[in-house]
C-alpha cells in the first residue's frame, strides 16, 4: 500500500507514532483543531507583495539590506510556484514503490543556480531561543523534495518571521521582521522519510498518547454496547 506523505503527517509521527500509523492507514485520524486564520492570511498577501516585487527584478525591503541576501533574486517562473505554493498540490516525489512526499513552499530565492527556501512565519510574541528549531525538519523536507526534483539548493534556508510591534494612530498595525538563516540536513530528512515508511509497513505502534489511548477506550465502550445490543436482538430470533 503506498502512502502520501507531508511534513505535517511527519510532525505527527513525532508526536506520536500511533496517531500517525493509524491516520495513513485510514482506521481514524485525529479531529483537526481550529487553526488561527491570521496566519493564513498573512501568508496570502505576503505572496502578494513578494510577486510585486519579483515581477520588478527587486528583493523587498525586508530582506534587501540583509546581507545575507546579497546577490539573491527571487524566484521567476510564476506558473511553477503557483504549483509548489499549494496546498494540494506543491513540491512533491514518488519513490519507486508509489510513496509520494509533498509540501508547500510559501518562497524561493536564487543565487547562482542554486534555490533558497524562504518559509513566511506569524508569531504574537518575539523569538526565543528555539523558536526556529520547531521548524528545522519542515524546511529539510522542503530541500530534500526539491533535490529530488532535479535542483541544486544551498545549504542553508532563510524563515523570515513577522511580529506584531504597534497599532498606529491611523489604525495600521506595524509588524518587526526578523531574518533567521539555518542550515540545511537533507540527509536527516530522508531519514525521517525512511523511517515513516518502515513504521507504516510494520504492525501498529504499541505506545499511545493521550488522545489515541481515549479514542481506543471511546471505541471499545461502543463495541460493547453493539455487541450487547446484537445479543439482545438475537433472543427475539
Amino acid at each position: 500500500m503506498p502512502f502520501k506523505l507531508s511534513p505535517s503527517a511527519l510532525n505527527l509521527m513525532k508526536d506520536c507514532p500511533r496517531c500517525f500509523w493509524l491516520a495513513q492507514h485510514k482506521v481514524w485520524k485525529r479531529p483537526a483543531g481550529i487553526f488561527p486564520s491570521l496566519p493564513s492570511g498573512m501568508d496570502k498577501i505576503l505572496k502578494i507583495h513578494f510577486d510585486k516585487f519579483m515581477e520588478q527584478g527587486k528583493l523587498p525591503p525586508e530582506i534587501c539590506e540583509n546581507s545575507d541576501c546579497t546577490n539573491m533574486k527571487l524566484f521567476t517562473d510564476k506558473e511553477k510556484m503557483k504549483v509548489w505554493q499549494s496546498n494540494f498540490k506543491g513540491v512533491s516525489w514518488t519513490d519507486k514503490e508509489g510513496n509520494e512526499l509533498h509540501g508547500a513552499v510559501d518562497n524561493i530565492l536564487v543565487k547562482g543556480k542554486k534555490l533558497i527556501v524562504l518559509d513566511y512565519k506569524t508569531r504574537g510574541y518575539p523569538l526565543k531561543e528555539d523558536t526556529a528549531e520547531h521548524y528545522r525538519q519542515q524546511q529539510n523536507i522542503y530541500n530534500f523534495l526539491l533535490r529530488k526534483n532535479g535542483y541544486e539548493t544551498e545549504d542553508y534556508f532563510f524563515l523570515l518571521f513577522y511580529i506584531p510591534k504597534e497599532v498606529m494612530a491611523t489604525g495600521e498595525v506595524i509588524f518587526d521582521t526578523e531574518l533567521v538563516k539555518m542550515k540545511v540536513d537533507v540527509d536527516s530528512a530522508e531519514k525521517v522519510w525512511k523511517d515513516a515508511l518502515k513504521m507504516l509497513n510494520e504492525d501498529c505502534p504499541s505506545k499511545s498518547c493521550e488522545w489515541c489511548e481515549g479514542k481506543m477506550k471511546h471505541e471499545g465502550v461502543k463495541m460493547k454496547e453493539e455487541n450487547k445490543k446484537i445479543k439482545e436482538d438475537n433472543k427475539y430470533f
